[in-house]
């Protein structure tokens, strides 16, 4: 082998789609997971979910090496996320849809639970999935989304507090643990 590594780079080449395409076979449902809960809309969770393991496909390397390939893939979900709202705000803006109606009554939890995050902006919603749903700590979604904890702390509760509001009595969800 070369000591200037280009031997070892092609042996590394040839393992890296194998490792990759194990790492997304176990993790394309998690990712799915969470891609449907920020973005409510099944076709667009999984262009999303496409988009990310085809970044994540460019730059295997760089995302092999590191510690917690599911917390970088998870990084690189949210992101991708937040910068393709801010591209379409425009379009969203142009073609947004009237205010949601009220929830019935005796809707599936999961329909308004959906409901109610879409009312979130973005970023707001990313903190509270990324908070909430995928039990991060404060610490791990502010170095995700690149700001300070105080600014998840502050917009996690007043998101509750919208969602709170739009859902009614707490006890009513409460699963009684």
């Amino acid at each position: 082998m070369p000591e200037n590594g280009q031997g070892s780079e092609a042996a590394e080449g040839l393992e890296a789609p194998d490792s990759f395409e194990a790492f997304a076979r176990a993790s394309q449902r998690r990712l799915y997971r969470t891609a449907y809960l920020l973005c409510g809309d099944p076709d667009t969770a999984r262009d999303l979910t496409q988009t990310t393991l085809a970044k994540l496909f460019q730059h295997w390397r760089r995302a092999s090496a590191a510690d917690h390939i599911e917390a970088y893939a998870r990084t690189v979900l949210t992101r991708t996320y937040l910068a393709e709202r801010r591209r379409r705000l425009r379009d969203l803006l142009a073609h947004s849809r009237p205010d949601p109606r009220p929830a019935p009554d005796h809707t599936d939890l999961r329909v308004t639970l959906m409901t109610a995050l879409a009312g979130l902006p973005p970023r707001a919603r990313a903190m509270v999935v990324l908070r909430y749903w995928e039990d991060q700590s404060v610490e791990s979604v502010a170095e995700l989304l690149k700001c300070s904890e105080s600014t998840v702390k502050s917009q996690c509760s007043r998101s509750l507090v919208k969602l709170r509001a739009q859902l009614g009595e707490a006890h009513i969800y409460a699963t009684g643990s």
